[in-house]
């Protein structure tokens, strides 16, 4: 098999494929997440706590000179996307709940009687019990 045919073969497989439609997926709603914590979570929870904007905190841990920039411990940008992440992780979760209880339901529901034997199956049924007799 030719290397191109190979990789058209794994390319196209439902997993593959499905995968890349997640990560797409998922990237976009990163963006809405980061957007929302960042502009509608975020600015009322600075206001409370004084005004505050996560990104801008930081300890100065060697001021600035004439020749380098300073040093700095930016533990406000930590802050800010460990709020994105745990944003993220229950709305993933939430999702997943979702799901699971549909499949619940799913599951849940009786399984349909077997359809009745057809008039050939009761025939042969007849013709295999006259035979033990």
């Amino acid at each position: 098999m030719k290397l191109a045919d190979e990789f058209k073969a794994f390319a196209l497989k439902g997993n593959v494929t499905d995968m890349a439609v997640g990560i797409i997926i998922g990237a976009a709603f990163g963006k809405i997440v980061s957007s929302i914590v960042g502009d509608i979570i975020m600015p009322p929870l600075g206001l409370l706590i004084g005004g505050v904007n996560f990104t801008e905190l930081k300890v100065i841990l060697k001021s600035a000179t004439l020749l380098h920039p300073a040093v700095t411990w930016n533990y406000g940008n930590f802050l800010q996307v460990t709020f994105d992440f745990l944003i993220v992780a229950f709305a993933v979760f939430m999702v997943i709940k979702a799901l699971n209880a549909a499949k619940k339901k799913e599951e849940a529901k009786p399984a349909p009687p077997p359809p009745a034997p057809s008039n050939e199956e009761l025939l042969l049924i007849e013709i295999r019990d006259l035979l033990k007799k």
